[in-house]
C-alpha cells in the first residue's frame, strides 16, 4: 500500500510530457484562486489530451478523489471546514478543471497578471466560437424578412442576445452567500431552480447538440453531393446550368427551386447516356448521398475520446474568412441589383417588410448563441474588469459579419433575370458545381464539419449519458443506441426535410428560449427581489424579453 504522500503526489498520471506536447486548451488560474477551486474531481473518461491517448487516472487516486468529492457535499458549498488540505490535492503541475462541454483541461498556475489572455486573444476566440453554419442562412433570412427590416432585425438580436449575455456573466456576482468562482451557468441555474435548472438546462443544452448535429448531416450531404457532382462534371464535360434557371454570364447565379419555395433535391435526369443515368441513380441528394456518410460518421461517433479531431478547430475560421473572400469577389462580379418596394412585391424583388421575418429571427438566435460558455471563455481573459468592453466588440464584430455576408449575397443577387426569392436557404447552393470558388468552399466546410461532427456527438454523449449513467461511456452498447438515434435523426431530415433554415430556426428558438431569454431574465428578477432592488420598470422590461423568446418559439409553427 502506497503511502498518502506518495499518493497524493501523483493524483493524475500523465502519458505525455506537457512541455512538449501541450494541450489543445489551457486553462490558467491565478496561483491564489487554487484552494477556491478544490476538490479536483475529473472522472478517468473525461480527461483529453489533443494527443491521441487519453490521460489516465489510476484506481487509488481516483477513489480519494471521489472521497473528496463525497465530503465536499456533506456541507453547505460556503463552508470551508472540509476543503481538501494540501497533503490529498494533486500538485500544481498535475491539475485538471473539468470544462462544462465535458472535458478536463490542464490547469496552470501564472502569477498576477501573467500568462493569460489578452482582450485581444479573448474577442477572437468569442467571434469564432458564435460564428458557425448559420451564416450560410443569413441571405435566406434577409429574403424572407426583407432587405431593411432583414438589417434592422440583424443589429436589433445582436444587441438583444448581448444584453441577455450580459446577464449571464454578471449572474454569478449576484450570489454573495455561496462561494460562485468556479461555477458555470448550470451551476447557477441549479442554485435558483434545483434538479429542475438542472435536467432544463441539459434538456435545451442537448436540443442546440442535436440540432446542431442535424443541420451538419444535412450540409455534409449537400456539400457530399456537390462535390460528386463537380467532378463527375468536370470529367464528363457537362454544364449543369443547362437543367436549371440560371443567368448566363461568366458568373452564373442559379435558381434551383425557381422559386417553388422547395429546395432543390439534386435530381437532374439527362437522356441517352446510360452512365449518366446510373449515376443520377445511384448518386443522389436526398435519397442516396445521407445514406453513404453513415459508413464514415457513425465509427467516428463511438471513440471514446475527440481530442484528434480537436486539432482541426482552425478549420472553422479558415471557412468563415474563405466564404467571407468568396462574396467578396461574386459581389465585385456581379454587381448590386436593389429596388425599395416597402410592402408590393414585384416580379424580381420583395418587399423592404414581410411578415416572415420571425424565421430570421429564430435563425439569428442560433447565430449568436454562445451563452451556455460565455464565463468559461470568460475566465481567462487577463483585465477581468475588461470583460464587458471585448464582448460587446466580439458581438459587434459578429454582427458586422453577418451583415456583411447577408447584405453582399442579397445585393448581388442577379434580379433582374432571377428573382430575390431564389435565394436559398444555403446560399452555396445558388452557385453552380462548376464554380469553382463554391468547390473549395464546399470541400472547406465538408472536411471541417466532418471533423466537428464527432466533437458535437462526444459533447451529447457526455452530458446525456454522464447525467443518467455517471459515466460519459457506460458501455459500448449505450454509445451505440445513442449514436444510431443521433445519425438517423441526420439522415431523416436530410432526405425527408433538407432545409437548413427550417432546422436552425426551430432548434435556435428552443434553445434560445431557456438560454438566451428565460433563465438569464429570470434569474436576474429572483436576485433583485431578494435583495429588495426589484423596480417595475426591470420586472416589465424582463418579463417582456422572456415573452419574446416564448413567442420567438411559438411563431416558427406558423411560418
Amino acid at each position: 500500500m502506497e503511502n498518502t504522500d506518495n499518493d497524493s503526489s501523483h493524483r493524475l498520471i500523465p502519458e505525455v510530457d506537457p512541455e512538449i506536447h501541450p494541450g489543445p486548451v489551457n486553462i490558467q488560474f491565478d496561483s491564489s484562486d487554487l484552494r477556491s477551486k478544490r476538490p479536483f474531481y475529473i472522472e478517468p473518461t473525461n480527461i483529453v489530451s489533443i494527443n491521441d491517448v487519453i490521460q489516465r487516472v489510476s484506481d487509488h487516486a481516483s477513489a480519494m478523489n471521489k472521497r473528496i468529492h463525497y465530503y465536499s457535499r456533506l456541507t453547505a458549498p460556503a463552508d470551508k471546514a472540509l476543503v481538501a488540505p494540501d497533503h490529498v490535492v494533486p500538485g500544481p503541475e498535475e491539475r485538471y478543471v473539468y470544462s462544462p462541454l465535458g472535458s478536463a483541461y490542464k490547469l496552470q498556475c501564472f502569477s498576477e497578471g501573467h500568462g493569460k489572455n489578452t482582450s485581444l486573444v479573448t474577442i477572437f476566440m468569442i467571434w469564432n466560437t458564435i460564428m458557425g453554419t448559420s451564416i450560410l442562412s443569413i441571405p435566406w433570412g434577409i429574403k424572407q424578412a426583407g432587405f431593411t427590416t432583414g438589417i434592422c432585425v440583424i443589429m436589433l438580436m445582436g444587441l438583444l442576445t448581448l444584453y441577455c449575455c450580459y446577464r449571464v456573466v454578471k449572474s454569478r456576482a449576484m450570489i454573495s452567500s455561496v462561494d460562485t468562482t468556479t461555477w458555470e451557468y448550470p451551476d447557477v441555474c441549479r442554485y435558483y431552480f434545483g434538479s429542475f435548472g438542472q435536467w432544463s438546462s441539459l434538456l435545451f443544452s442537448l436540443v442546440s447538440l442535436v440540432g446542431a448535429m442535424i443541420v451538419y448531416w444535412v450540409l455534409m450531404s449537400n456539400f457530399l453531393f456537390n462535390t460528386g457532382k463537380f467532378i463527375f462534371n468536370f470529367i464528363h464535360h457537362i454544364n449543369d446550368t443547362d437543367a436549371v434557371l440560371s443567368t448566363n454570364d461568366s458568373n452564373p447565379v442559379t435558381c434551383p427551386s425557381a422559386g417553388s419555395g422547395r429546395p432543390d433535391n439534386g435530381s437532374v435526369t439527362y437522356s441517352g447516356d446510360p452512365g449518366l443515368q446510373q449515376f443520377e441513380k445511384w448518386w443522389d441528394k436526398s435519397r442516396t448521398v445521407p445514406f453513404y456518410l453513415i459508413g464514415l460518421l457513425l465509427p467516428l461517433l463511438n471513440f471514446k475520446s475527440p481530442s484528434f479531431f480537436s486539432k482541426f478547430n482552425i478549420l472553422g475560421t479558415v471557412s468563415i474568412l474563405f466564404l467571407t473572400f468568396l462574396v467578396t469577389v461574386k459581389a465585385i462580379h456581379l454587381g448590386f441589383h436593389l429596388e425599395f418596394h416597402w410592402f408590393t412585391p414585384t416580379e424580381f424583388f420583395v418587399p423592404e417588410i414581410r411578415y416572415k421575418f420571425p424565421q430570421l429571427t429564430g435563425v439569428l438566435t442560433l447565430a449568436f448563441f454562445i451563452h451556455n460558455c460565455i464565463i468559461t471563455l470568460l475566465k481567462n481573459n487577463k483585465n477581468q474588469e475588461n470583460n464587458m468592453r471585448d464582448l460587446s466588440i466580439a458581438y459587434m464584430l459578429v454582427t458586422l459579419t453577418y451583415l456583411y455576408v447577408g447584405v453582399l449575397v442579397f445585393a448581388a443577387f442577379p434580379s433582374p433575370p432571377l428573382s430575390k426569392d431564389c435565394i436559398e436557404q444555403n446560399f452555396l447552393d445558388n452557385f453552380p458545381n462548376s464554380d469553382i470558388l463554391s468547390f473549395v468552399a464546399r470541400i472547406f466546410l465538408l472536411f471541417q464539419m466532418v471533423t466537428v461532427y464527432p466533437l458535437l456527438g462526444y459533447l451529447a454523449r457526455v452530458q446525456l449519458l454522464g447525467q443518467v449513467f455517471g459515466d460519459a461511456y457506460p458501455s459500448i452498447f449505450h454509445v451505440m443506441i445513442l449514436n444510431l438515434i443521433i445519425v438517423g435523426a441526420g439522415v431523416s431530415m436530410a432526405c425527408l426535410y433538407p432545409n437548413i433554415g427550417g432546422i436552425i430556426r426551430y432548434s435556435g428558438a428552443a434553445c434560445g428560449l431557456a438560454f438566451v431569454f428565460f433563465y438569464p431574465s429570470l434569474i436576474y428578477i429572483i436576485a433583485l427581489r431578494q435583495e429588495d432592488r426589484l423596480t417595475w420598470p426591470k420586472l416589465i422590461v424582463h418579463v417582456f424579453i422572456i415573452l419574446l423568446g416564448l413567442a420567438n418559439l411559438v411563431v416558427q409553427f406558423f411560418m
